[in-house]
C-alpha cells in the first residue's frame, strides 16, 4: 500500500464540528456534555470518549489584528511514538496505515500511556464488568484504521466541506501542502507545516496558520531516551532473562522513571 497520511489545513477550518460528530457516530462514543465555560469551544481538549475536539483561539496577528485560529485536534499517530514505548504491556502498536492503535484486550489501565503521551491525547475511559467492578482502558482516536482497511477514508475526513482535512499519498500531500504554504505567507508570516522530526514524523501533519506553541503544541517533541531504552533495550531482553512475571515488576520501576522523564521533558517545552 502507498504511504498515506491525513493533512490538516488549519487555515481552512471553519469551526463547524462536523469532524467531531462523524467521529462520535463512526466509533460509538457516548456524548459528554460540559458545562458552559463562557469559550464557544464544547470541550477544553480531547478525552477518552471525545477523540477529536476543534479548538477555537482568538489570536492577536503581528499587525495588530485579530484572527481567529481553529485547529482540528487529535492523535497525530507518531511514527516514533511515546505511548507505545511507555506502555509495559505491548498493547499499543503501529498498523500497516501507520495509524497507532490500542488492544483493549491487552490494555491494563495503567495510564503509563497517558502520562507519557507527547500530544495529551491518551485518556482513560471507566467502564464495570457485569459484578459492577469498575476497571480502565487506554482509548483514543485510531485514524478510523476499521475504515482503511475497506478502503475508506477516516469519518472526520469524509465529514469536512472545506476540504481542511485530507487523506492521500504522502508525497502528494506533502506537495501541495508546500503551494498552499508559499500562498498564505502573506496573510499568516509565521505559517509553517508541523510535522516534527524529533519523532520521526507524525501520520497526521498540520499546516499551521501560526507557530506550533501558539496551537499549544511543542514545538520540537522527542522520545525521552529512558523510553526507548525500556521498549528497544531492557523489556525484550528482560523478557528473555527473567521471564514476563518478572518483567511487570522491573518495568513498574522504570515506567516511574519514564514518568518522571517525560514530565521534566514536557516541562521544558515551549508553549504559550
Amino acid at each position: 500500500m502507498a504511504d498515506y497520511i491525513k493533512f490538516v489545513d488549519v487555515t481552512k477550518c471553519d469551526g463547524c464540528r462536523a469532524c467531531m460528530v462523524a467521529c462520535k457516530n463512526w466509533n460509538d462514543l457516548p456524548a459528554e456534555p460540559e458545562d458552559f465555560s463562557g469559550s464557544i469551544q464544547s470541550h477544553t481538549k480531547v478525552t477518552a470518549n471525545t477523540w477529536n475536539v476543534i479548538t477555537y483561539d482568538e489570536h492577536e496577528t503581528t499587525s495588530g489584528n485579530f484572527e481567529w485560529l481553529f485547529r482540528h485536534q487529535s492523535c497525530l499517530h507518531c511514527v516514533e511514538a511515546a505511548c507505545e514505548k511507555a506502555c509495559p504491556e505491548d498493547a499499543i502498536s503501529h498498523t500497516k496505515f501507520g495509524s497507532v492503535v490500542i488492544n483493549a484486550d491487552k490494555c491494563v489501565g495503567c495510564g503509563y500511556c497517558v502520562q507519557n503521551c507527547t500530544f495529551d491525547v491518551v485518556e482513560l475511559a471507566t467502564y464495570k464488568d457485569k459484578h459492577g467492578k469498575e476497571y480502565r482502558k487506554a482509548q483514543k482516536c485510531d485514524l478510523c484504521t476499521s475504515r482503511l482497511e475497506e478502503g475508506l477514508q477516516p469519518a472526520c475526513v469524509t465529514a469536512c466541506h472545506t476540504d481542511c482535512l485530507i487523506y492521500d499519498e504522502k508525497g502528494k500531500v506533502l506537495s501541495e501542502a508546500e503551494k498552499r504554504l508559499a500562498k498564505i505567507k502573506e496573510r499568516f508570516p509565521n505559517a509553517n507545516i508541523y510535522n516534527p522530526q524529533g519523532i520521526k514524523g507524525t501520520t497526521t501533519v498540520y499546516l499551521l496558520a501560526e507557530k506550533p506553541s501558539v496551537y499549544g503544541l511543542p514545538e520540537n517533541p522527542k522520545v525521552p531516551l529512558s523510553q526507548v531504552v525500556w521498549k528497544d533495550y531492557a523489556q525484550p531482553l528482560g523478557k528473555a532473562m527473567f521471564g514476563v512475571t518478572t518483567m511487570a515488576v522491573v518495568g513498574s520501576v522504570i515506567a516511574h522513571a519514564i514518568k518522571k522523564d517525560s514530565g521534566d521533558h514536557k516541562g521544558g517545552q515551549d508553549h504559550e
